[in-house]
């Protein structure tokens, strides 16, 4: 089988930490965070196991390190945006960059050790808010329950049985009205025949509604002088 000239250059290059982090971040792409070792990262990288340590302290460094790589993917608030923009932004590529990695929520919550872009990213999103007249306290709150917001939507869109909406979700929610007695649940029923199950639903929409409902009330929170 012929190789790939790419992955002859790629073993051949200079191992550095970014390498090591890039190999991990495309492994964890591939099977998820709980597939991911050091002897793992070392076979995709050519290299035998210890070689990793001279770039990386152990699997903990590397997992804080694809939080980092995680972070630096979403887009932050523009230094000219208005708070309302900047939030936006960062909250919709915020939740693109958790479909791209469906295991990054979870990974997420377990770190406690915070990285130079993380640092960035919380720097610059209170400093958007700042700018746009939040109080330290509303910018506090508004940094806590859009951060819910983001990881509680990508969390349970990374754990639903389905993409979005069209044929995976028709199936499902047949599976479901299958099960389900309509006259001891006529709410749920409802909700979905009426709903879901419209020509062009897609789940993923649901976020954007949700993210105006919070930026709308911390608009009027702005307003009252809170």
């Amino acid at each position: 089988m012929p190789t790939n000239p790419n992955d002859s250059e790629m073993k051949r290059a200079p191992l550095t930490r970014d390498r090591v982090l890039a190999a991990a971040l495309a492994l964890a792409d591939e099977g998820g965070v709980e597939k991911l070792s050091m002897r793992s990262l070392g076979r995709a990288l050519g290299v035998e196991a210890m070689s990793l340590y001279n770039h990386v302290a152990n699997k903990d460094a590397v997992l804080d390190g694809l939080v980092d790589k995680l972070v630096e993917e979403i887009a932050l608030p523009e230094p000219d945006d208005d708070w309302r923009t900047g939030m936006r932004r960062r909250a919709l590529s915020a939740r693109a960059a958790f479909k791209r990695h469906p295991w990054a929520t979870r990974l997420m919550e377990s770190r406690k050790q915070p990285g130079p872009a993380a640092i960035r990213y919380y720097d610059a999103v209170l400093g958007c808010l700042r700018r746009g007249g939040f109080s330290i306290a509303l910018a506090a709150h508004a940094f806590s329950a859009l951060d819910s917001y983001i990881y509680g939507f990508a969390l349970q869109e990374a754990t639903m049985a389905f993409e979005g909406g069209g044929e995976d979700l028709a199936e499902v929610a047949d599976g479901i009205m299958a099960q389900l007695p309509v006259e001891q649940f006529p709410h749920l029923a409802e909700m979905i025949v009426e709903h879901a199950l419209k020509p062009g639903y897609d789940y993923g929409d649901e976020f954007a509604f949700g993210l105006d409902l919070i930026l709308d009330g911390f608009a009027r929170l702005l307003a009252q002088g809170a």
